[in-house]
């Protein structure tokens, strides 16, 4: 009987992708803030979902760096503790990579009118 490898692959954009829609679930969250603006996004017809994440993976260990904007009125202690479990949790559910730590920068608010 022929022995079977199983070599299973993720490519970083996926990981920062699954981080990415994680992050913006998350009830106070506005949206992610990256290098690629919301405008030249919609421009080139593409929904940039890994946008404002970075991740480093090493030895089947993730580090996550999310930048995010908050909605006026919300914790930020609380909607960034929120933002690194719901983060954490998808990316060990969906892929079986251990997430060492989430990093979570708040570059913004936004006050609506």
């Amino acid at each position: 009987m022929a022995e079977i490898t199983n070599n299973i692959r993720i490519a970083d954009d996926v990981v920062a992708s699954i981080a990415g829609i994680a992050a913006i679930e998350v009830e106070g969250v506005s949206r992610l803030t990256g290098n690629m603006s919301k405008d030249l996004v919609s421009k080139l017809g593409k929904k940039n979902l890994a946008s404002g994440v970075r991740i480093a993976i090493s030895a089947g260990s993730v580090i996550v760096d999310v930048s995010l904007e908050l909605e006026y009125g919300n914790s930020i202690k609380k909607v960034s503790e929120e933002v690194q479990l719901k983060v954490a949790q998808a990316i060990e559910n969906m892929t079986g990579l251990h997430v060492q730590k989430v990093n979570v920068m708040v570059s913004g608010i936004k006050y609506a009118q």
